[in-house]
């Protein structure tokens, strides 16, 4: 058996789990924990005969809860895991896994006192981790806490820091803890946290050491360890732009000694968009271009021209093969304007009538059409805008988008068009773009089309609509598979009374009475601690009124335009 860490994607169901083939199990007992600790007892998992992946044969549990955590947009490290080999008895390993992992306090600054007075017995890392049945890095991340100041350490033990910030806090030095810490004990000041807190840290975009093009014995500053991430980070961005610049100039030398007529350099943090070039070979005059972004990483793209350039060196390499090429442009064509109408609107009203029987091919057109617009057809998709920053970030994160934008690929894919995170719908009256779309829809078979037909509808379905509580009640959605209350939804509520009904909603008529003259944030406050169990009893599944189908208010008063549009189609509902 050998330990280590393994990414999430790279695991799946054994099965010879007693647990094959069953519904994905209920984890919010233990999805606390796993969110503020992480995954103490490692997974017992054998390789799955293709080199890449690994089956899971104990610790389902786990694994599905840090899948909900990554489907929520959280963000899940490698999970440590114990590899079978061949011949293994699992449930020996299992079993001195449990009982090794017993031994281990579940507190992480409990873990970090043991950790240390072991050392100082002269247990080294790899003992210690024997001992208790973890990975050494697991060993390692609890004594980077030992680079943490007391308080900073008492503060996490209370769980008034969440584990993330923690983490980058054991990178920074002992100056900038006690800075944080002021920032922290400030109730008027804001302590940066999470990613925030890295940049914070950094002083910008944190630049890793595997990023640099140079030798890193070339860089004499300080690199700081992130045991977590199991990465370096230079503590000096100034010395390693000047190194890492030096080294793309060196690039850029080596390929045009190499052959290439020509070699862009792209300011800092330009990107570089394949869909504006298009491919061209060395021989042909392609040149290079080199992308850096803020936090040093590089790029080299070989061989493109933009699309305007390549077009006109296409035209010139055919007018040197043939001359007399475009010499009948300037001739006047056989048939007259009125002519070419009169053959045009005959062709036009065959093909419209025999399209009438053939239901299939009418269908890929529309979807053609609707994805690429005509003089007939404007489409464009929902761009859910707002005037508040922390909903687009609530949007972008809900497990919907995240959902929808992997579907987004697959559409992609399936008609060729490129995957650069824009839309699939892209009107532009282009008919030789919707030929192409026509064309690639005919090739798929009917199931396939059926499922961009739904994406398209999907990507242009208009926010802020009673089509919208038309169809949330036909298709029986339940917000609670894919929405959660977060600060964005609370911040944004304003109406006393409103919140009051909440209280009332979520925790009784007793508790919304006796807290109605308190304020609206100490309310707010109520509601999130009946939700999260925080010294009252934990209300599981509550969904406010605002998120159900039909949409249902608080008070007379109404929620504006979504009660307009739940009673509009009100008669239409059987």
């Amino acid at each position: 058996m050998q330990l280590d860490h393994i990414e999430l994607g790279k695991l799946k169901h054994a099965a010879v789990n007693m647990r094959h083939g069953k519904r994905a199990p209920d984890v919010s007992d233990i999805l606390p924990s796993i969110k503020a600790r992480g995954i103490l007892v490692p997974l017992l998992v054998r390789p799955n005969g293709d080199g890449e992946s690994f089956e899971i044969v104990a610790g389902r549990r786990r694994y599905f809860a840090s899948k909900q955590i990554a489907d929520d947009g959280g963000e899940v490290e490698p999970l440590p895991c114990a590899v079978m080999e061949p011949g293994d008895d699992a449930a020996a390993i299992e079993a001195s896994m449990l009982e090794n992992v017993a031994r281990l306090d579940p507190d992480e600054m409990t873990q970090y006192e043991t950790f240390v007075r072991l050392t100082k017995e002269g247990r080294s890392v790899a003992e210690i981790a024997a001992t208790f049945g973890i990975t050494e890095l697991m060993v390692n991340r609890a004594l980077a806490l030992g680079n943490l100041l007391p308080k900073l350490r008492e503060a996490y033990r209370n769980e008034d820091v969440d584990i993330e910030t923690v983490r980058h806090l054991t990178m920074a030095t002992k100056r900038q803890q006690r800075d944080w810490l002021k920032l922290f004990e400030d109730e008027d000041a804001y302590a940066p946290r999470g990613r925030q807190l890295k940049q914070w840290l950094f002083g910008g975009d944190e630049i890793a050491t595997d990023v640099a093009l140079f030798p890193l014995d070339d860089y004499k500053g300080q690199t700081v360890s992130d045991l977590f991430g199991e990465r370096s980070y230079f503590a000096d961005a100034d010395q390693f732009w000047t190194l890492q610049n030096a080294a793309i100039a060196s690039k850029r030398d080596e390929l045009i000694v190499s052959g290439w007529a020509e070699v862009v350099v792209l300011d800092t943090g330009a990107r570089f968009h394949s869909w504006e070039h298009a491919k061209t070979p060395k021989q042909d005059g392609g040149r290079v271009y080199i992308t850096v972004s803020h936090r040093g990483e590089v790029e080299v793209h070989e061989g493109w021209l933009t699309q305007k350039e390549a077009t006109a060196r296409l035209r010139a390499k055919e007018k040197v093969e043939n001359p007399d090429a475009g010499k009948t442009e300037t001739t006047r064509p056989e048939l007259t304007n009125p002519a070419q109408e009169y053959i045009e609107l005959h062709r036009h009203a065959a093909v419209r009538h025999a399209l009438l029987s053939h239901p299939k091919v009418a269908l890929r057109l529309l979807i053609a059409h609707a994805i690429g617009g005509s003089t007939l057809w404007q489409t464009r998709p929902e761009p859910q805008a707002t005037r508040k920053e922390e909903t687009a970030e609530s949007i972008a994160k809900s497990k919907a988008e995240t959902a929808f934008a992997e579907q987004r690929k697959v559409i992609l894919k399936l008609l060729g068009l490129p995957d650069h995170g824009h839309s699939v719908v892209r009107s532009n009256g282009d008919d030789h773009k919707v030929a192409t779309l026509f064309a690639a829809l005919l090739k798929l078979p009917d199931d396939e089309v059926m499922i961009v037909l739904a994406f398209v509808m999907a990507e242009t379905l208009e926010a802020g609509t009673c089509v919208i509580e038309l169809l949330g009640l036909h298709l029986n959605v339940d917000m609670r598979d894919y929405w959660q209350p977060d600060d964005a939804f609370f911040d944004l509520l304003r109406d006393k009374a409103a919140i009051n009904a909440m209280v009332r909603h979520i925790g009784g008529k007793r508790v919304a009475d006796s807290n109605v003259t308190t304020t609206a944030k100490a309310q707010k406050k109520i509601v999130r601690d009946f939700i999260s169990g925080d010294g009252r009893k934990q209300v599981e599944g509550w969904l406010p009124g605002y998120m159900e189908f039909p949409f249902k208010a608080y008070t007379k008063a109404g929620g504006g335009r979504l009660t307009d549009n739940t009673a509009r189609i009100k008669s239409l509902v059987s």
